[in-house]
């Protein structure tokens, strides 16, 4: 059986979510997987739909989630369902959900300089699939200050500050710019890279993007055989 993502954009225009959709859509279909795409968030309504899915794709920059839908991405994600985005969707959505936050692995904070700062991300050295091959890149878009969780296994950083602001007092300090955890079964892979969709123009950006979608759609048949069970008393803190 064919793999099946779910597509959600909207929120803030700037981001062009449905354009950055459409590159979604493209790069899950290079790799077999096909897509539901919607532009609302009621597609996370239906809990035991979410649960069909091998994907989730969320696309929505800031807004505000009802805590229903929220905790219907939670049980799915913790079912083996995987998640994958990019900043202008995922870790600068629902800026008021601490729970979305704590799924996703980090939250945007900043951007000193705004658009058009140049930056070196770095390729950590690391034994993941996901970053074989790919060298260090630089880009010029909004360089992005985030708030992360600490059981993340990032792939990329960037060093801080380039542009100086009140920040720089910190001195250098590493970034995350792509990493990788689990929330409960689930695959999470975030790129905090995509103010505008014509980053991933760049290649390397845009390899590793497409492939934190495809690892994270291979999250279910990863998890098959795997019992969730012992988490589900606990998340019901939520």
């Amino acid at each position: 059986m064919s793999k099946k993502a779910l597509i959600v954009w909207g929120g803030w225009d700037g981001h062009q979510p449905d354009i950055v959709a459409k590159r979604f859509e493209r790069y899950l279909k290079e790799g077999g997987v096909s897509s539901d795409v919607y532009d609302t968030l009621d597609a996370f309504a239906d809990r035991e739909k979410l649960m069909t899915y091998d994907l989730i794709a969320p696309i929505w920059t800031m807004g505000e989630i009802d805590s229903e839908y929220c905790e219907n991405v939670s049980e799915a994600v913790a079912s083996g369902v995987g998640m994958a985005g990019c900043h202008g969707g995922m870790c600068d959505a629902f800026r008021g959900s601490v729970l979305w936050q704590f799924i996703t692995g980090g939250n945007w904070v900043s951007h000193p300089g705004g658009d058009g700062v140049e930056f070196t991300v770095e390729i950590k050295d690391s034994s993941s699939p996901l970053i074989e091959g790919i060298n260090d890149f630089k880009v010029k878009t909004e360089h992005y200050y985030l708030l992360t969780d600490p059981g993340n296994e990032v792939l990329a950083t960037t060093d801080f500050p380039v542009v100086p602001w009140y920040h720089s007092t910190h001195k250098k300090v590493t970034m995350p710019v792509v990493w990788t955890k689990h929330w409960g079964l689930g695959r999470v892979y975030y790129n905090a890279l995509g103010h505008h969709d014509d980053v991933f123009d760049v290649p390397e950006a845009g390899e590793l993007m497409k492939r934190g979608l495809l690892w994270a759609a291979e999250s279910k048949e990863k998890a098959k055989g795997l019992s969730i069970e012992h988490l589900k008393s606990s998340a019901k803190m939520f």
